[in-house]
């Protein structure tokens, strides 16, 4: 639970510079360079240390891939058009969608308390999205779309992680998700989808893209060695670390600062997600 909580504090700071490189970086650019600077960095350092890179488990980690990839995409994409602290409290309904889809593919029990629980909390995300969605229109939606993307991957992950070398799964996503991303860019130039465009960064765009690209790279190697320690369901509420760190990252760099409808929604998503963790713990400790 400490190494989930320490990578949940770290990762927001992704967010902070996507957002930062968006207003002259593609979204669709950003997210290449996530993947690539993690690749390069990950190899870099099995190379150096000989550690040796295990091939099981390919197609999972394929599909963990290809779903952060879809994550970061919509992620960053939302991050052009809204507040950081807006984006990441919509995108905090997916330590409920994670219980859902536990309950449904891994067989984790989910009884009519958290079940409500869960629909509690997409209430709360909705009362977050409609001011939202009433400034920046279909925007307001692609943190929704990250959440369900960013929960299969970790689905996949606490499917995968029994058993598995957390650097080789955490290199083996990150560069099928380079991979997927790098069609994305050949698909964006021919169609001229703005969203998947590119440009030559500058000197300073290049270091933070590479900075992003080490963020993602120590938070998420954290996150697998959590998983494979930990049950999805007592993890997940971890997740909401986050919202404090990037609500101070707004703050500090953007100036923003949720308004108290925003809160609203906040609280509400997220005491529905410690109820779904206080229901975990109690049935654990009953023994299931």
């Amino acid at each position: 639970m400490l190494i989930m909580a320490a990578a949940m504090l770290v990762l927001p700071g992704i967010d902070a510079l996507a957002k930062l490189l968006s207003a002259t970086v593609a979204p669709g650019q950003v997210a290449w360079s996530r993947f690539f600077f993690q690749s390069v960095l990950m190899l870099a350092g099995i190379l150096v240390f000989r550690r040796r890179l295990t091939w099981d488990r390919l197609g999972v980690n394929a599909a963990r891939g290809v779903t952060m990839s879809g994550a970061t995409l919509c992620f960053f994409w939302g991050l052009k058009y809204l507040p950081l602290a807006d984006a990441v409290a919509i995108f905090f309904v997916e330590p409920l969608i994670l219980t859902l889809m536990s309950a449904v593919f891994l067989g984790e029990k989910v009884g009519w308390r958290r079940l409500t629980a869960i629909v509690v909390g997409f209430v709360g995300a909705l009362i977050v999205i409609r001011p939202s969605y009433e400034v920046f229109g279909w925007a307001a939606v692609l943190p929704l779309g990250a959440a369900v993307c960013f929960a299969t991957y970790l689905l996949l992950t606490r499917y995968a992680a029994p058993g598995g070398d957390p650097v080789a799964m955490q290199f083996h996503s990150g560069l099928f998700g380079w991979l997927v991303m790098t069609i994305a860019l050949g698909i964006g130039a021919v169609t001229d989808i703005a969203v998947l465009q590119t440009v030559w960064p500058t000197g300073r765009e290049w270091l933070m893209l590479a900075s992003l690209g080490a963020i993602a790279t120590v938070g998420h190697i954290l996150v697998v060695i959590a998983f494979s320690r930990a049950p999805a369901g007592v993890l997940a509420p971890f997740q909401y670390l986050e919202i404090l760190s990037a609500t101070l990252l707004g703050l500090l760099i953007f100036g923003d600062f949720p308004d108290a409808t925003r809160w609203l929604g906040v609280a509400i998503i997220i005491g529905s997600g410690l109820y779904v963790f206080h229901r975990e713990r109690k049935l654990a400790a009953a023994g299931g």
